[in-house]
């Protein structure tokens, strides 16, 4: 039976299956992760082109068995820290950063299609080596990095590790506090997600919509907008849609 309520810190996360979620997810590219690939990119890409930095740092929260959010940050980061809870996940990113799998190369090609990416100079899986560094740990820890980053993206996490409002705007709050002021990021939500099984354990979700994420974000985001996919594809059940944040964080 899935519990009523489920904070964070009541979930078994090292239960994770990493595998089953990636072939239930992502072995073939849905077209809701294309569309929020090409929105993510544009966003970047114009975002550095009207305000160039050096040395730039990103970071992917709760990155779990997702390589994409960070491939997304790849042509302007000197470093990208996945950031990840699950010790399961942990181990699933580390085994990717060397040389990651190929079902992962549909996504790259969505994003080169974009003259940033094709100017990587050098092969990805090689840029991902030198770039990327996997770090356990919390969102709800990241109080202690406040302005660390310059970049980043937070995709699904939020709302997928507890039932409760109050720490998703918490997570939320210290994705964005994490970041330099005027720091691009996107963050992703599954829309009134009732929960997933990765493999065979259940894992808790905050029921949150549009205005649910819109609130969370204002605070501390600038020029921001909440959209929603057009693409009708599902990539599991038990969730109504996907939402997409980009903006900044606030000066």
């Amino acid at each position: 039976m899935t519990p009523r309520s489920s904070w964070n810190a009541d979930v078994s996360w090292a239960e994770f299956d990493p595998i089953a979620y990636v072939d239930h997810n992502y072995r073939d590219m849905q077209a809701e992760d294309a569309e929020i690939l090409c929105i993510v990119r544009d966003h970047f890409a114009d975002h550095f082109r009207r305000y160039p930095a050096t040395p730039v740092s990103g970071i992917d929260v709760g990155a779990g068995a997702n390589l994409y959010p960070a491939f997304a940050m790849l042509p302007w980061c000197e470093e990208i820290t996945l950031l990840e809870y699950s010790s399961a996940n942990v181990r699933y990113l580390e085994s990717q950063v060397a040389a990651y799998d190929a079902n992962w190369d549909q996504f790259w090609d969505v994003l080169r299609e974009h003259e940033a990416y094709r100017a990587l100079g050098m092969d990805p899986r090689e840029r991902f080596r030198r770039a990327v560094e996997v770090k356990g740990g919390s969102i709800l820890d990241l109080a202690r990095y406040e302005g660390r980053w310059s970049v980043g993206t937070m995709f699904f996490v939020a709302e997928s590790m507890t039932t409760s409002w109050q720490e998703f705007r918490l997570g939320v709050e210290r994705f964005l506090r994490a970041l330099t002021p005027g720091a691009p990021f996107a963050a992703a939500f599954m829309e009134h997600s009732k929960g997933l099984y990765a493999g065979e354990h259940f894992f808790p979700a905050c029921d949150v919509g549009e205005s649910e994420v819109h609130a969370s974000l204002e605070k501390l985001a600038d020029d921001f907008k909440v959209v929603r996919p057009a693409s009708s594809a599902c990539v599991r059940d038990g969730y109504a849609g996907m939402l997409l944040a980009c903006g900044r964080r606030r000066q």
